[in-house]
């Protein structure tokens, strides 16, 4: 499993509420995830291991300090988005239907939505986060939620033949310095990338962590809005809600 938060610091707790942590059956985190209702949470594809395999916990600040704050839930269903190619990492997105409901309070929350087709200009202010890996070298996962700001790369800057080198699909986006030293990392993947409080990319690939000249390549939301809206709703008679 790919992913990666290198050059973040730890936000105060329970400030980033839509976030969650998606963990192996042994209670190992290895990728994040985004509330975007309370029935439902958005990640990448290449997180899917099978639903035997996970739990998701919502609700949480530290992985290794229980709270008293987190919410534990199974899914019901994993829905890949059909055209996901793991060979190109195209489409590397996924909803979970949760077999019960979160409870959204001071510490559970969802995240907004981008409307389809909705752009983003180079520069603006995004912030990811994540459990993943703090340096560039991997080593012990943090126990705490960390977030970095990173801009917007425009895909023409990042499919450059010093960057990606064509590599970058209509549904993908970067955002990182050029300069490197910030950057999502492993452990990070499906996790929320939010600009201006819309969940806009979801933690898919890169070339290592907060490389220069290679930022992080997220799955660009808004490519997906109708998917997203199509699954989830299409799943329930409008008055279940």
């Amino acid at each position: 499993i790919q992913g990666r938060i290198v050059g973040g610091y730890v936000p105060a707790p329970h400030s980033i509420r839509y976030i969650v942590s998606i963990q192996s059956p042994s209670g190992r985190h290895f990728c994040g995830g985004s509330l975007v209702h309370r029935y439902w949470v958005l990640t990448a594809a290449h997180c899917n291991i099978g639903s035997e395999q996970m739990t998701i916990v919502a609700g949480d600040h530290s992985l290794n300090i229980y709270e008293g704050t987190e919410q534990y839930s199974k899914p019901q269903r994993l829905i890949p988005h059909p055209q996901y190619d793991k060979s190109t990492n195209d489409a590397d997105i996924m909803l979970i239907k949760l077999k019960v409901p979160v409870i959204l309070n001071r510490y559970v929350s969802v995240v907004a939505l981008p409307r389809q087709g909705a752009s983003l200009p180079e520069g603006r202010a995004c912030w990811v986060s994540g459990w993943g890996h703090t340096s560039t070298g991997g080593g012990q996962l943090p126990s705490t939620l960390h977030t970095a700001k990173l801009p917007v790369i425009s895909s023409l800057r990042c499919n450059g033949s010093e960057s990606f080198n064509g590599n970058i699909t209509k549904n993908m986006m970067c955002a990182g310095y050029s300069s490197g030293g910030k950057d999502a990392c492993k452990g990070d993947s499906g996790g929320p990338l939010v600009c201006q409080g819309f969940v806009h990319g979801v933690v898919s690939w890169g070339n290592l962590c907060a490389k220069a000249n290679f930022p992080g390549v997220y799955t660009a939301v808004s490519r997906f809005r109708r998917w997203i809206d199509r699954t989830i709703f299409g799943s329930y008679s409008i008055n279940s809600l």
